[in-house]
């Protein structure tokens, strides 16, 4: 078991592809500087890549404290023994409290290897994190059905509270590391509020640039070339507009998503779906709302026929406006939408597209 005194810190792997920053660093910086805060410590952004110190400021734009900048030619593009060496390395010599890790192609790669040779656990795609107590308990009275007044909670307050779906996204489990540091979690993408850019942040963090103990001989992998797949993913989570469609498109799939399309171009926005029309293969999972999809914060989110199952409503409740269409006046939707219509969306929609285009024109 580790000795808890030597672990300080709230560390945040900062990815970078071709030298650009990725989105989730912000918001992952942006929740370890909370996280931090109640443990009463710094937040440290780890970066690695090569000649990438000139980013490592904006960091500190979102809350951290300090970055450690790891410079290789070695680092430029990615490859699992690289990175995990130098992950691992820093992480020894510096002993972090908590590792949190984007759960991006790359962060899903690079976690699960860090954790087994660090000997620590891994929570994998959180969507939720609390140090203190009382806080998840909190987040417990407004996200679950659990009869609180029956729960006895003695957790620790530094214990990192990790909490992720499970068994397909039809519960939510709650994880912890109590015997082991860091205490590492793979954040899924999207989830986590990245906080306003802060000048006087960026201008004040303290970036360390650190020349890594890594050779070509740890490295087993050469990278040849890389090619860019020329499919196009939707873009939901950066959308500002989500017109997402469920089951009740099943009468007629084909259409539904016509209409879909037609009144996410209306309102510049982009088509998502349920966890339903996914599996039935009608949209590819990319459009995927909820647990087990991706989680977005648009501006408006539009529900076609969607009944507003828990693992869904998880995935956008956090939208400003939500304008649900379902001919099922009892569907939970209903509960949080800022605006709802009881109806036939094979019909309502088609006269929404219309009134839309003449207030355009």
């Amino acid at each position: 078991m580790a000795d808890f005194n030597d672990y300080k810190g709230v560390w945040v792997f900062c990815e970078q592809r071709q030298g650009k920053l990725m989105s989730t660093d912000f918001e992952l910086v942006s929740e370890a500087r909370k996280l931090a805060d109640e443990l009463g410590c710094e937040v440290t952004g780890l970066l690695l890549g090569d000649n990438v110190d000139g980013i490592a400021k904006e960091l500190g734009g979102y809350g951290a404290d300090q970055v450690m900048v790891c410079d290789s030619p070695l680092l430029k593009d990615y490859t699992t023994d690289a990175y995990a060496k130098v992950v691992c390395d820093m992480v020894n010599a510096y002993k972090p409290e908590v590792l949190l890790i984007g759960a991006t192609n790359i962060g899903r790669d690079l976690g699960p290897r860090c954790a087994a040779r660090l000997h620590t656990g891994l929570t994998a795609d959180a969507t939720h994190l609390d140090i203190d107590t009382a806080k998840y308990i909190d987040f417990l009275k407004e996200s679950s059905t659990i009869d609180l007044s029956k729960q006895k909670f003695d957790m620790e307050d530094r214990n990192l509270k990790m909490t992720r779906p499970a068994f397909g996204g039809h519960l939510m489990a709650t994880i912890i590391c109590p015997r082991f540091r860091p205490q590492m979690s793979t954040v899924r993408p999207g989830v986590m509020q990245t906080q306003p850019f802060d000048e006087a942040g960026a201008a004040k963090v303290v970036v360390e640039k650190v020349t890594p103990a890594l050779t070509a001989d740890d490295i087993h992998v050469e990278i040849l070339d890389i090619k860019k797949s020329a499919k196009k993913l939707v873009d939901l989570i950066g959308a500002d507009v989500v017109v997402s469609v469920g089951r009740g498109i099943s009468s007629d799939p084909e259409k539904g998503i016509a209409l879909a399309e037609e009144l996410a171009g209306a309102l510049g926005g982009v088509v998502g779906a349920s966890r339903a029309v996914t599996d039935e293969g009608w949209l590819s999972a990319d459009h995927q709302v909820g647990q087990t999809g991706k989680t977005v914060h648009p501006r408006i989110y539009v529900a076609l026929g969607i009944s507003g199952a828990i693992q869904h409503v998880a995935g956008m409740q956090d939208s400003e406006t939500i304008i649900a269409i379902n001919k099922n006046e009892n569907a939970p939707i209903f509960g949080i939408a800022s605006y709802g219509i009881v109806g036939d969306l094979y019909k309502v929609v088609p006269e929404l597209i219309k009134e839309i285009k003449a207030a355009k024109a």
